[in-house]
């Protein structure tokens, strides 16, 4: 059984100005941060420019992402929903790597009006025919109460209250699971 540290990867997945990605993730960074033999990174997909996906444009930007995926024993994508969907940056993200996200585990944090329920079930098969591993439970955050906060009236301490219990059920299949597959990895190679 291997004893290093797990490195989870929280992806941003919204480059708009007024996204809320960056304070959902780094809520998510610092629950993550609370346990032993865990290394988080937040990548902003802001920091990586990535062109839309053609082989041909690969650059160095392309290069940097798929390294940090490929040093990523799990991740979190922080997945808001944009008419019923995903970003298209956070799709075009995925599509720039394949080997670097397999048999790696994913959990998913949502914000939106249904709590990005259609956006997470859409990335759920994306991710599977990456040959990566969709956990279960996930967090929503439904749109009553996002639309509170992002309109100022309701206090993102109490958001995160409120979903607490979530996420941290998420994190402990995710890092049950990251760890199943980081020594399922090591041993097969």
């Amino acid at each position: 059984m291997n004893d290093e540290k797990l490195k989870i990867k929280i992806i941003l997945g919204s480059t708009r100005e007024s996204r809320m990605s960056d304070k959902f993730g780094q809520w998510i960074a610092d629950e993550l941060n609370k346990h032993q033999k865990v290394e988080v990174e937040i990548l902003d997909l802001r920091s990586y420019d990535l062109p839309f996906y053609d082989e041909a444009k690969i650059n160095e930007k392309v290069r940097e992402f798929q390294s940090k995926v490929k040093e990523a024993d799990g991740f979190v994508i922080i997945a808001p929903e944009y008419n019923h969907g995903p970003t298209a940056v956070l799709k075009n993200a995925l599509d720039w790597c394949y080997e670097e996200w397999n048999y790696k585990p994913i959990a998913f944090v949502g914000y939106g009006s249904a709590g990005a329920s259609r956006s997470i079930e859409q990335l759920r098969l994306n991710v599977i025919e990456l040959r990566m591993i969709p956990i279960r439970n996930a967090v929503h955050i439904l749109g009553n109460r996002y639309y509170a906060f992002r309109d100022g009236k309701l206090d993102f301490k109490e958001l995160v209250e409120e979903n607490l219990n979530k996420a941290h059920e998420m994190i402990h299949e995710l890092l049950w699971l990251t760890k199943v597959m980081k020594d399922a990895r090591q041993s097969k190679n």
